[in-house]
């Protein structure tokens, strides 16, 4: 699908996100929307970011809770 074998392995990893070209490519090659690839990489990195920043998160109140 012309997607150089390095760059599958670094996704697969986790050392590489999955650009437009590669949704694309493997959109065509599955059968499926590059909107889910895309999908899955942008799940991957609001988790990956939840996790880094878990504790700054847990310190911001809900708008609700500053009118109490």
């Amino acid at each position: 699908i012309g997607i150089p074998q390095t760059r599958t392995s670094e996704i697969i990893k986790g050392h590489r996100s999955i650009t437009a070209d590669t949704a694309l490519r493997l959109s065509c090659y599955f059968g499926n929307s590059a909107k889910f690839w895309l999908g899955l990489q942008n799940d991957f990195d609001l988790e990956e970011e939840r996790k880094t920043k878990l504790t700054e998160l847990r310190k911001i109140k809900k708008i609700n809770e500053h009118a109490a």
